[in-house]
């Protein structure tokens, strides 16, 4: 990430929220292409994928498990974030079946098919995909969401969101062979503008960490730390860098963020370095000067505290 001096609030937002996605998603799979005329009705068990349903045309139904129905139309975009199972339907009451037998195999791991339901019904069309996180400590960010993120059209017109749905809307319609590869890639960037758009309707009103990308003091430090995780930082480094005293930039840091600011630092550092494990091919000794560490060991005894297995072990695991 390039920090860019004067660059408005929004975009430094932007940017930590792209960082973060980045960092913290191992991969992106789009499930189906549907056209589903009602009466009709889809089930997804809950898991360790988070899901991301697209209404492209039509309506239907969002019915979570343990939390209330949401109403969803089209250009609507809903994020179930933590892999809660949930149904689609057209209406609730309506018969579901299991969106792992409509595709054929387990959720990520079958290639996209689609999908049609006959009925006598009006139609509706859905994009239905998935981000697989890291399995590591959650972020803040995607810790303070809501169990479902819902950015419904209307509210999304002025983002880059609206223009990625009008772009899945024209793939889905066009059914060409290359087209999953181009709506897999859309898919991916759909998590990064799905929570710029519901960031963006909190702003500096909001409690927690989302507050703290907007707070002068700590949202600098936050942009400063993800763009150079190598530097040697320390709380001091940090508070003379954002122009605020120790104790006040440290317990300003800790409201917000709920984490003392070299904990945010080494969380993220580890994030970093997994992220660099599962891609590269880097020695370990380079991974760990990547993010601040001199000695190999020291980075290794880190990353086993924060992440639970040894750096190696990570790297050669099948889930790296």
């Amino acid at each position: 990430m390039v920090l860019l001096a004067g660059a408005p609030a929004r975009d430094l937002v932007a940017d930590l929220v792209a960082d973060i996605v980045a960092t913290t998603r191992r991969g992106t799979a789009l499930y189906s292409r549907n056209r589903f005329h009602a009466p009709w009705g889809i089930r997804v068990d809950g898991g360790h994928v988070a899901s991301c349903h697209v209404v492209t045309a039509g309506a239907g139904w969002l019915l979570p498990d343990g939390a209330a129905p949401v109403r969803l139309s089209r250009g609507d975009v809903v994020l179930v974030p933590f892999g809660a199972g949930h149904s689609l339907v057209d209406s609730p009451g309506s018969p579901v079946r299991p969106l792992t037998e409509l595709i054929g195999g387990p959720l990520g791991e079958t290639p996209p098919r689609d999908l049609v339901i006959d009925g006598p019904g009006p139609a509706t069309v859905l994009l239905c995909g998935g981000y697989l996180l890291d399995a590591g400590p959650a972020h803040p960010l995607t810790a303070a969401l809501p169990p479902v993120v819902h950015v419904a059209a209307a509210r999304s017109r002025d983002s880059g969101l609206a223009a990625a749905v009008d772009l899945l809307s024209d793939e889905v319609e066009r059914a060409d062979p290359g087209a999953p590869a181009v709506l897999t890639s859309l898919v991916e960037l759909l998590f990064v503008y799905v929570l710029r758009a519901w960031l963006a309707e909190r702003g500096g009103a909001a409690d927690g960490w989302i507050r703290a990308l907007h707070d002068p003091v700590v949202g600098r430090a936050l942009t400063l730390v993800h763009t150079e995780p190598g530097r040697p930082w320390s709380v001091a480094a940090l508070a003379r860098a954002v122009d605020c005293p120790r104790a006040t930039f440290s317990r300003r840091f800790t409201a917000l963020i709920g984490q003392p600011p070299m904990a945010y630092v080494t969380a993220w550092r580890m994030a970093v370095a997994a992220r660099l494990l599962r891609e590269e091919r880097r020695p370990l000794r380079e991974v760990a000067a990547r993010v601040g560490y001199d000695s190999e060991f020291a980075f290794a005894r880190a990353f086993k505290r924060t992440v639970g297995v040894a750096p190696g072990r990570y790297r050669t695991s099948p889930g790296a």
